[in-house]
This record gives structure tokens, sequence and C-alpha cells, in this order.
């Protein structure tokens, strides 16, 4: 097992540095602040949206709980 860890290390190795010497096909992408900002706005504008259903899944929850509570008292006291 240890051999073959071994192995899997040197092979990633080799891997990386032959990647670092190749010269790179793509150039990255920078996110300039601009772009940057506008990405993190439009995740929180979903993050927003995402907690308001909860908000809303959570109060619909608590009002069948109430309404099933207020049916059993209801059911008790004219039963």
């Amino acid at each position: 097992m240890a051999r073959e860890i071994e192995r899997a290390l040197v092979s990633l190795r080799r891997r990386r540095d032959r990647a670092a010497s190749a010269p790179s096909t793509h150039a990255p992408v920078p996110l300039g602040g601009a772009a940057f900002r506008a990405s993190v706005d439009e995740r929180l504008r979903n993050l927003e949206r995402q907690l308001d259903e909860l908000k809303g899944r959570i109060n619909g929850l608590l009002f069948l709980l109430a309404g099933a509570v207020a049916t059993q008292v209801v059911l008790r006291l004219f039963a």
C-alpha cells in the first residue's frame, strides 16, 4: 500500500512539473473589481431569494401545525 502511494505521488509530481513547464494554451480570465462585485451581488440576490422561500415554507409548516393543534383541541372539547 505504501509503495502504491509513493508511485502515485511520483506520478503526480511528474505531471505537475510537465504542466508547469508546458506553455499555457489559454489565458485565465481575470475578474476585475466590477465583475467580481457583480458576481457577488448576483450570488447574494440568489441567496436572499432562497432564504425568502425557506421562510415561506417554515411559516407554512407552522400554520399547518397550529391548525392541527386547534383541530385537536376542538375535537376534544366537542367530542
